[in-house]
């Protein structure tokens, strides 16, 4: 059987702005009241990434809103996150970051048996000109399956 995996949390932004290179699964280190909050979906990945600091890989501006039965247990909502990925894994992506120019962002949030977990994407930067061909692109794919819907339903008439 299959992995059911629940997409709690997305980061749409991120495939608008960048690039994406590669992708990488990472479980995220998480108190309680964190992960009760993300199942409720009071999460947001907007403006998050993540970095290699001392060996350990870290996310950045992953806000989670406090928790309402959290009382004292509840953390501080930006606070950095320590996600768990392989040595090999982590020195790699470090390489990457360091050597290509290429940034770590979160992509999505989701629930993996019963485990919360990362999407990380090795990412470049977006001009505005590659925003501007990606929305063009988007825009006559879109016309054209509006033309195709039209003329299938003409030629039944």
């Amino acid at each position: 059987m299959a992995d059911a995996v629940k997409i709690l949390v997305q980061n749409r932004k991120a495939r608008h702005d960048y690039f994406i290179e590669e992708t990488y699964e990472a479980g995220v280190e998480l108190k309680g009241t964190e992960v009760k909050s993300i199942r409720l979906g009071r999460c947001n990945l907007k403006d998050s990434y993540a970095q290699v600091v001392s060996g350990q890989m870290l996310v950045y501006n992953m806000h989670i809103s406090p928790y309402d039965n959290g009382n004292i247990f509840n953390t501080d909502p930006l606070r950095p996150k320590r996600l768990l990925m392989h040595k090999a894994e982590i020195r790699r992506l470090d390489q990457a970051v360091a050597r290509q120019g290429l940034t770590l962002i979160p992509l999505e949030l989701y629930l993996k048996r019963g485990r919360v977990k990362l999407l990380l994407a090795l990412c470049k930067g977006k001009h505005n000109y590659d925003k501007r061909d990606d929305i063009a692109k988007r825009d006559a794919d879109r016309e054209m399956t509006r033309f195709v819907r039209r003329s299938g339903k003409r030629g039944m008439e």
